[in-house]
């Protein structure tokens, strides 16, 4: 009999602010035409007091307090994955368990594989569930990323290696239960095609920028989309891009590359004519974009956050099957499947992540390039300082009273937090 595992439940955090992109790009001079083709609304920002640690605790604390104490128990792996470590050796996963006060008998540790981290943290977890080692044992994956911008005194922005990153560059995290009831997302367990390989498309050479290519990156994220289907459809007989799946959730650095790529699998492997590549991607791919084109990249948690809103904006009214791509710079890349049914959506629902969203203060662009000189002071290494909570009232009024987890100091590199 065919095990089932998935995803039992799932969560979002996207953080107390965000900036409107088009206003952004407006500030920066950039071509109005381009800027159209990223399908970009709003970006998430973190304010300083706000990091992996609190993003992840945030996001992951709904799913652990819905928990019995027996259930809670049961998490025997914690999996926190991120491109935006907070320290070279001591894992972040650290803080996060402690914070959600879980067993001492859990495995945790730490995943960096840029944007592809997610996945490989969530297919670590699912091929723990279904290992069997531990009957019943639940893991908690928690993808959590944020993108820091710095403007060197007296440099212009762009001339910055991560100017071209900037439009799309969010903040935020998902948290996943994976388990043996995956009521959100039943993995097509054994179905999947991965490929990878050595290209320097975008990478981070410093802990607090990132530098690329948007041109090869672009070009490896297609080369990856085809392959590791092609990979995926030798191990499921008859599997079709055009066919096999109702919905497709996409790695989604911006909404653009999402909509270049479906078009280009359709045209290679369905030969499909642009009126019919514009109906599927209306149909199939549209729904899963809503969330991300009012966050922005997320890194490991943004395939995720497709997910999530794939479900959460789809027909449900029966089961559906999903097709999920996930892509990580440096790279490497997997092709994907499970089935969400309409339990699924509505839990999925329950979320309420768009009205979340809604609650986030919006910053003019002249408190967004105030942030950016704030950014400073929690700099990777950083080891001493006291955290402004009034930096920007109306982005802690967001989240006041609320119960939301902020960084409060860092004391001889350690990191201090609270609950306001």
């Amino acid at each position: 009999m065919q095990r089932l595992a998935g995803i039992e439940a799932i969560g979002f955090y996207g953080g107390s602010a965000y900036v409107d992109v088009a206003e952004l790009a407006r500030y920066r001079g950039l071509d109005n035409e381009r800027f159209e083709n990223l399908l970009m609304r709003e970006k998430s920002v973190a304010l300083p007091y706000e990091d992996p640690v609190s993003f992840a605790v945030n996001a992951a604390k709904p799913l652990v307090d819905a928990l019995d104490e027996d259930q809670r128990r049961r998490i025997e792996l914690l999996i926190t994955c991120t491109e935006s470590g907070i320290d070279f050796g001591k894992s972040l996963s650290t803080y996060v368990h402690d914070h959600l006060g879980l067993s001492r008998n859990c495995r945790l540790f730490e995943v960096k594989s840029a944007c592809f981290s997610g996945t490989a943290g969530y297919q670590t977890a699912l091929s723990h569930v279904l290992s069997g080692v531990s009957p019943g044992a639940k893991a908690l994956v928690v993808t959590t990323d944020l993108a820091r911008f710095r403007v060197a005194e007296g440099s212009d922005a762009h001339a910055e290696d991560w100017s071209f990153a900037e439009p799309s560059g969010g903040a935020g995290a998902v948290a996943m239960l994976v388990g043996d009831n995956p009521h959100v997302f039943a993995a097509d367990v054994g179905a999947y095609g991965s490929y990878g390989y050595e290209v320097m498309d975008t990478c981070r050479p410093v802990p607090d920028s990132e530098s690329g290519n948007a041109d090869l990156s672009l070009m490896s994220y297609l080369d990856c989309c085809e392959a590791a289907f092609r990979e995926y459809a030798k191990r499921v007989e008859g599997a079709t891009y055009s066919d096999t799946f109702d919905y497709l959730s996409f790695h989604t650095p911006f909404g653009g590359m999402v909509k270049g790529a479906h078009r280009t699998m359709m045209r290679r492997l369905a030969k499909a004519k642009a009126p019919l590549v514009e109906a599927d991607f209306e149909r199939r791919v549209a729904p899963g974009l809503a969330y991300c084109q009012r966050v922005g990249n997320i890194m490991g948690g943004t395939v995720f956050l497709n997910l999530l809103s794939t479900i959460a904006n789809g027909d449900f009214t029966e089961p559906r099957r999903l097709g999920v791509f996930s892509y990580g710079s440096g790279c490497c890349s997997e092709f994907y499947s499970g089935v969400a049914t309409p339990e699924s959506q509505r839990r999925v629902r329950e979320q309420a992540v768009a009205a979340a969203l809604d609650t986030r203060y919006a910053l003019d662009v002249e408190e967004y390039l105030q942030l950016m000189k704030e950014n400073d002071a929690v700099a990777f290494g950083t080891r001493d300082v006291e955290l402004r909570l009034d930096l920007v009232p109306g982005a802690r009024g967001a989240i006041e009273g609320r119960g939301r987890l902020v960084l409060r100091r860092i004391s001889e590199f350690h990191r201090e937090y609270e609950w306001i």
